[in-house]
């Protein structure tokens, strides 16, 4: 499509950043609601970050999202930050108010239960405890969509212990820490098992965890999208519980920034789905 003189700008920082399908989703978008507008990939190395961040504005952008390793710097350069991000840690959507102010937010707890939500209508967040593997950025957003949204109860375990009582302080929350060598354990009675880590992923080693005692009628969920069925959602296919990949958490966090930048919200389907996964 043609880009106007008055094209709608925004984009999303990172470094590096030619890796980021964002461009490709928010491209889709912009083409089938026929806006006139723009979504650049904006490569931006660390030590330039404050300043990229506080020329957006100037250059006419209408905000942008941050991708690795700026989710947490990008925090103390916005003039308002949005609670939940602050909760979180970490901020992915950068919105400019009318008067030129940046706004941090995340979208990444958004996204997360949108896609159980879409994956899973069945799955309810007060239908049993959540286990979840992890304690990194990712699963800072986890466990506060989970908190928010109702679980009665979330079992958390991560290789490093300290790491997760950090979590679970910050966050607080009906959270409790496990041991990783308990694992395995945590799973019983549990409604919902989701893994952050990015053990699954293509050039990593699978997520070591026994699921026998994971209650059949669990919602088995993995971020990671890269496989798309990681080796996690395969196991626990084949034994009989519903599963959600993780593609569907980028592709909803996407959704209420590209409202507040173009003007209208778009919808996650499975064209849409399709054409992020064939680039």
């Amino acid at each position: 499509m043609i880009v106007s003189g008055k094209a709608r700008l925004a984009g999303v920082l990172g470094w590096p950043v030619s890796h980021s399908r964002s461009p490709r989703l928010h491209g889709f978008w912009l083409e089938r609601l026929g806006i006139d507008g723009a979504y650049l990939p904006l490569a931006v190395a660390p030590e330039h970050l404050d300043s990229v961040i506080r020329a957006l504005p100037r250059m006419g952008f209408r905000g942008a999202n941050v991708t690795v390793p700026h989710k947490e710097a990008v925090m103390r350069l916005v003039d308002h930050l949005d609670p939940l991000a602050g909760r979180i840690g970490a901020v992915n959507t950068l919105v400019v108010r009318d008067d030129g102010s940046l706004e941090g937010r995340n979208t990444d707890a958004y996204g997360f239960l949108e896609n159980l939500r879409q994956g899973c209508p069945q799955w309810m967040p007060r239908s049993g405890p959540a286990a979840v593997i992890g304690a990194g950025g990712a699963a800072r957003a986890v466990v506060a969509a989970l908190a928010d949204a109702g679980v009665p109860e979330i079992r958390l375990a991560n290789r490093s212990r300290e790491r997760a009582e950090v979590l679970a302080a910050d966050l607080g929350g009906p959270v409790t820490v496990v041991e990783w060598t308990d694992r395995a354990d945590m799973l019983e009675g549990c409604a919902l098992l989701v893994n952050t880590t990015t053990l699954g992923m293509t050039g990593q080693s699978n997520l070591d965890l026994d699921l026998s005692v994971l209650p059949k009628a669990a919602l088995v969920n993995d971020i990671v999208y890269v496989p798309l069925e990681t080796d996690l959602l395969a196991r626990a296919r084949a034994r009989g519980n519903k599963v959600v990949d993780g593609l569907g958490m980028l592709l909803h966090q996407a959704v209420p920034g590209f409202e507040a930048w173009f003007g209208q919200r778009p919808v996650v389907t499975g064209e849409l789905r399709s054409f992020v996964l064939s680039s």
